[in-house]
Formats: structure tokens, sequence, C-alpha cells
């Protein structure tokens, strides 16, 4: 197995402020706008992209939600193994909201397509956009295309694309993994 750096912390880091300006530019006071992080891995990235629009560009309040779609998945009874559920959450209502729907990785887009039916328990959003710090783009399964993306890789099936976030890991960082 080969281990190759796609995105080093620096790189992580400019593309988390371009990502930032890219969603000021288009929703301006976020006042009626939602970041909901796509559990697990969506998480890291909408946390750090709340704190860069807060912290750095003045941004206030904006509303940040956790979305878990386990059961929402078309592949979820299709394992052996007993499925460990996040946690959702949502404490606002999305109706007539836009929101903005934040991963890591876009890769076959079935997880999108599970996100689009949970938040719908939510209420009916105006709008549904979608960021991801990676785009996977010669593996879609559904025609789904991300609004906002840090960065397009050309990945083949063997290959897997893995983000580290210090919060969990010991860096920021995006590796391309090669069996």
């Amino acid at each position: 197995m080969s281990q190759k750096v796609l995105l080093n912390s620096k790189e992580v880091t400019i593309i988390l402020h371009r990502l930032a300006c890219q969603l000021i530019e288009k929703h301006l006071d976020f006042s009626d706008t939602i970041l909901v992080g796509i559990q697990p891995r969506g998480v890291f990235l909408a946390e750090r992209l709340k704190q860069i629009l807060e912290n750095e560009y003045q941004v206030p309040e904006i509303s940040l939600g956790y979305l878990d779609i386990t059961f929402f998945r078309d592949d979820f009874r299709r394992t052996d193994k007993p499925l460990e559920a996040n946690k959702t959450q949502i404490n606002f209502i999305v109706e007539n909201k836009k929101v903005i729907f934040i991963d890591d990785v876009l890769f076959t887009g079935r997880s999108i397509r599970s996100a689009l039916t949970a938040i719908q328990s939510f209420g009916r959003p105006s709008e549904i956009e979608l960021l991801v710090l990676i785009d996977r783009r010669f593996s879609r399964n559904l025609p789904i295309q991300p609004d906002y993306r840090g960065r397009q890789v050309d990945a083949i099936n063997g290959e897997k694309v893995k983000v580290s976030w210090k919060e969990n890991e010991s860096e920021d960082a995006v590796y391309l993994i090669t069996n």
C-alpha cells in the first residue's frame, strides 16, 4: 500500500479560506443560510468553515447542524456488521432556509442522495447546495455535483482519498492511498 500527499496542511488552510470567501459571496450575512455537516467526516470541515467565517470574516451567528444519514443510505442493510449511527443535531427549522451540505469527499454521490432524503424530516429548504473538500470526478453513480469544491481529484476505483483533520488525527492533510 502506498500513500501520496495530495494536500498538505498549508494547502488545506488556503482552500478552506477560499471556500469561506465563496460562501460569503453567495450568502453574505447567512441570515437565511444553514450549514449542515454530513456525519461523520463532514462535521470537521463544517466546524472549521464556521470558525473561519465567524472569527476571520466577522459573519455573526452562523447556524450549524450535523446530519446522520446512516439509516437513509440505500446500502445500509447490505452488510453483516452492525451499524453505528452518529448523532443528528439540527436545533433549528430548515423550512424556507438555504441549506449547505458539507462533506469531506464526494465519491459516488450516494451519501448526498441520502442527506437529501434525511433533511426532509426537518422541513423543506428553499434551496440546497453542496460543498466538498475533495471531488472525486470519475466515481459518480448519481448525477450529483458540488456547488463548491476545494480540489478535484482524478482517482480510479482502486484508490482511496483520505482526509485527515488535526481535530482527530495529527494534522490537516489529504492523501491518495493505493493498495
